[in-house]
């Protein structure tokens, strides 16, 4: 009977895990795509130009649609199709019995409003929109609908467009290898391995380029766990390269670029691009650091953005390009696209963020909307991924995890040592995670890199978000239970959360109580770890408790990140900045010596004996 009980405060937990489940919706799954009807009228057109894209070699260009409709309406609007033929012979039967095809079995890659540049479009039933495209491996097409977004008829197709080299490889990544000496790059491209040989070509600045190759991955509609991933959301991804730099001078800059050896030949280049090399671990130097979560995507054309879905990521994002001279590496913590299960919003996001992820490491970390699905093995039953159960993002990115679907790595920089959690699997004591865990707290040299860092995308420590204040333990449930042991034991400067679209920081705590009454600066001993909020990085707003918990310094809803700056092994600075402005909006210092590291504190004290 106690097991019962035990059974049904688990699942109680849980369900309380469920319910965090942001409000908002991905703006392609409001298009009923699957029960479009065709009624192609004679007096309705609809075009596009420039036909060919990408002469000079971008991977971005505008483009003006210009389309006539005899029957407009308020709710007509213009969806973008990427491949550009409609294949009705690849769409499953919407009506078994019937063997009834749909016409379009795939959503769009995008979409507007038809009347979005024309206020008189409902009179005239003539207009044009701009729409902003990137390179993505297969040509466009447009398409003008009436009956809206539930109940679409299809009006007009459009003349097919194309980039002049749809396979070029595109959007690098860094990120950090498994050694502080090695820089990974992966990219995507058009280019299976029987069709050219991908590498890297790089070297350090002013001296003989090497080449290094790369490897490739892809995945298929059937690696998805369900729809709209394996369905309407499915599009082809392209070929995921990745090759390793290795035995990197530290501190140097160096110059690269992708390329595609063909079997003629001949090579398919991409631009060159440049990155600094890493620091060596334990360096006395200025190192810089910024840490964000639940940032997605959005359209600098203003397509898709009718839900208000990501309204702060463009904020967020031109803000880091901005400052990228004084950032070193980036840290997304969880929830990177919400693509939620439509496949086409990952080559979306890889080229909003590829200033950034080009030129500094770009390490990630697993949410909600990267892994969660029903049965597929994720700590939590929802289905907030939409079906891709973690694969689109294991694929996209590389990061150091012993194994990719265990998304929990560590990595150091300089003066800092990450341990970066997975809070989409199980981190409670004796899992398999808790060990990893421990066993990465515990391995830093706190002499050479004395700031020690954790992070996870769910808040397994503290924050007083509305629905966390109403189950009254202001955390994930389950989530610091064996957790704040292992920081204190460890003695973890500061630990990092998303999932909750605001930002918030603790007083240094202790088992749920204030252990420094400081508020700006910390020094001396270490005897608490600062929790803090960081994920409103550009998706749309979480809501505050109204009562302010006693450990609770600052809270801003608003969109924004952290920045940390080591100053050496002895002085930190910690800025909150918001992404519409990039003012400093709460901040604070660390000053301390080793010796107030090795300090005696609570659970932190290592075993003494009384001999001589």
């Amino acid at each position: 009977m106690v097991w019962f009980w035990v059974l049904v405060l688990f699942t109680a937990n849980l369900k309380l895990g469920l319910t965090h489940i942001h409000g908002g919706e991905q703006p392609l799954a409001k298009i009923n795509i699957l029960q479009t009807t065709v009624a192609l009228h004679e007096s309705a057109s609809i075009s596009a130009e420039p036909v060919l894209l990408g002469l000079k070699g971008e991977d971005t260009e505008w483009i003006t649609v210009n389309f006539v409709n005899p029957k407009p309406s308020l709710d007509d609007w213009v969806g973008v199709f990427s491949p550009a033929k409609f294949d009705p012979s690849a769409c499953p039967a919407v009506n078994e019995r019937k063997k009834q095809l749909p016409y379009i079995c795939s959503a769009p890659i995008k979409y507007k409003y038809a009347n979005e540049s024309s206020s008189y479009y409902e009179k005239t039933g003539t207009a044009s929109l701009r729409f902003l495209l990137i390179n993505q491996r297969a040509d466009f097409s447009f398409a003008l609908f009436s009956g809206g977004l539930s109940d679409p008829i299809l009006v007009a197709i459009s003349n097919p467009i194309s980039f002049t080299n749809p396979k070029a490889p595109l959007y690098p990544r860094l990120a950090q290898g498994k050694s502080w000496s090695e820089m990974t790059v992966t990219w995507t491209s058009g280019y299976d391995i029987d069709e050219a040989v991908p590498f890297v070509e790089w070297g350090r600045k002013g001296d003989l380029q090497v080449r290094s190759p790369a490897g490739t991955l892809t995945f298929k509609q059937n690696s998805m766990c369900g729809s709209p991933a394996s369905t309407v959301g499915w599009r082809d991804p392209g070929f995921i390269h990745t090759s390793f730099l290795k035995d990197l001078w530290p501190n140097f800059i160096y110059m690269y670029r992708m390329g595609h050896l063909l079997y003629n030949g001949s090579v398919v280049w991409s631009k060159t691009y440049s990155f600094k090399s890493s620091p060596y671990p334990g360096q006395n130097s200025l190192q810089r650091v910024v840490i964000f979560g639940d940032m997605g995507k959005a359209e600098r054309d203003g397509s898709n953005e009718y839900s208000d879905y990501q309204p702060g990521s463009l904020n967020t994002t031109d803000q880091l390009i901005r400052d990228l001279d004084n950032i070193d590496i980036v840290f997304h913590i969880g929830d990177l696209t919400y693509s939620n299960g439509y496949i086409s919003q990952w080559d979306q996001f890889t080229a909003q963020v590829e200033p950034i992820a080009s030129t500094v490491p770009y390490m990630i970390a697993s949410g909600n909307h990267e892994r969660d699905w029903p049965n597929s093995g994720s700590f939590y039953d929802t289905p907030d991924s939409g079906g891709e159960c973690g694969v689109p993002a294991e694929t996209m990115f590389y990061y150091p995890a012993e194994n990719k679907a265990k998304f929990w790595y560590s990595t150091d920089y300089g003066l800092f040592h990450f341990c970066i959690a997975d809070s989409e699997h199980d981190w409670r004591e004796g899992s398999e995670q808790y060990r990893f865990i421990e066993q990465c707290l515990a391995s830093v040299d706190r002499h050479r890199q004395p700031w020690l860092i954790f992070s996870a995308h769910r808040v397994l420590g503290y924050s007083s978000n509305d629905w966390y204040s109403q189950e009254g333990a202001y955390e994930e449930p389950m989530g610091r239970d064996g957790l704040q042991k292992l920081w204190q034991k460890y003695k973890v400067d500061i630990a990092f959360y998303g999932h909750v679209h605001n930002y918030e920081r603790s007083c240094p705590i202790y088992q749920n109580q204030c252990v420094n009454k400081e508020k700006n600066h910390y020094s001396g001993t270490v005897n608490g770890t600062i929790h803090v909020v960081v994920g409103g990085a550009g998706s749309h707003l979480s809501k505050f408790s109204q009562l302010i918990p006693y450990w609770s310094i600052y809270r801003d809803y608003d969109f924004g990140f952290v920045k940390l700056t080591a100053f050496n092994q002895s002085s930190l600075l910690f800025e909150y900045k918001k992404s519409r402005d990039g003012k400093v909006y709460d901040s604070f210092t660390i000053s301390r010596d080793y010796k107030d590291v090795l300090a005696c504190v609570h659970d932190g004290c290592e075993p003494t004996t009384l001999a001589s």
